[in-house]
């Protein structure tokens, strides 16, 4: 198989149907359910520029909604977590309950024809998993469906025992489909990460495609913080395993030239004694990230620039890689 062409990662038409097929049709990774547990509190975020928020009501229900008042489309929150009584839309002052529904328009004029209660904002899904709060605009299918082996995968992991300690956003210049080639393989770890190299059996490095669920496993050497399991899940949220604890991220896309990647940092052990551990095993994690983003940059200047024509994949090293770009091609032809 040959790598995709390089015009699917930089043409802005490209990018406009994966928001429409990919990103806003699928369950995505929001964070821990812990940030929703009580009434008021709320998490905003975007989905490749769509605005959106979870929130719990006064009532105990969990709701996303559309992040956009009903009068002239303005943000209502930003973006972020914490905890609020109403949502008020600063714009015109507009203000809604925490159920959605509008209880407030001042100012407004008369008009026979307005009921407040023919705008509330627009509701939207969101599912709990194993203690992961994941929403969509428009789901093609549920959660069950779309999480497909990783439900077993993780089955005797035990992810619910972890507490979410830290949220970190970084941000780099290359699509967002060559950052996931380069995660959901090992092939570059000799060339672009010698410290992780070192600390792992490459020869015994493995990438195996299932539903839904790209699986990267070596055995670590004494040193590595991390299991030595690393998950990939579609379309854009991963899961790495490391003693006491886990990260996941989203990979969130600005532009066709521009990735967010939204990391949580997740810890059986929250004592203070263990602190220092906790933010080195973070540090550690992060620096081993950020390895990855020159290559990503440089590697996008290539395919903008059309220096590049597809090459080879291996078929030893980049089953992930294959099984990705096959179903990129599937969603964007159909």
């Amino acid at each position: 198989m040959r790598n995709l062409n390089p015009s699917v990662y930089v043409d802005p038409a490209v990018f406009a149907r994966e928001c429409e097929r990919i990103f806003w049709a699928t369950w995505q990774l929001i964070g821990p359910a812990s940030r929703l547990a009580e009434p008021g509190q709320y998490v905003a975020t975007e989905i490749a520029g769509a605005k959106v928020m979870a929130v719990r009501g006064k009532d105990g229900k969990l709701r996303a909604l559309r992040n956009v008042c009903r009068h002239r489309g303005a943000r209502i929150l930003e973006e972020g977590e914490g905890r609020c009584n109403m949502l008020r839309c600063q714009y015109h002052n507009w203000v809604y309950d925490l159920d959605g529904s509008l209880r407030q328009a001042p100012w407004f004029g008369e008009d026979a024809g307005f009921d407040m209660k023919d705008w509330p904002l627009e509701e939207i899904s969101i599912e709990i998993w194993r203690g992961l709060a994941f929403i969509a605009i428009k789901p093609a299918g549920p959660l069950s469906s779309q999480l497909g082996d990783t439900v077993p995968e993780l089955a005797d992991e035990p992810i619910e025992d972890f507490h979410c300690v830290a949220e970190r956003r970084l941000e780099f210049d290359a699509n967002w489909k060559v950052y996931t080639d380069n995660f959901v393989e090992g092939y570059h770890i000799p060339g672009i990460h010698p410290g992780f190299f070192q600390a792992i059996e490459f020869e015994h490095f493995e990438t195996t495609a299932h539903d839904n669920l790209i699986r990267m496993t070596a055995p670590p050497r004494e040193g590595l913080f991390y299991k030595g399991k690393w998950l990939w899940m579609w379309p854009n949220w991963t899961l790495s395993l490391f003693d006491g604890g886990m990260n996941t991220s989203r990979i969130n896309p600005l532009s066709e030239a521009r990735t967010e990647l939204i990391y949580n940092f997740y810890f059986a052990d929250t004592s203070e004694e263990k602190r220092a551990a906790r933010e080195d095993t973070i540090a550690r994690n992060i620096a081993v990230v950020e390895e990855d983003f020159g290559i990503c940059l440089e590697t996008h200047k290539n395919y903008a620039t059309r220096g590049y024509s597809p090459g080879p994949l291996s078929p030893r090293h980049e089953q992930g890689v294959a099984w990705f770009q096959n179903r990129i091609s599937e969603v964007l032809a159909g």
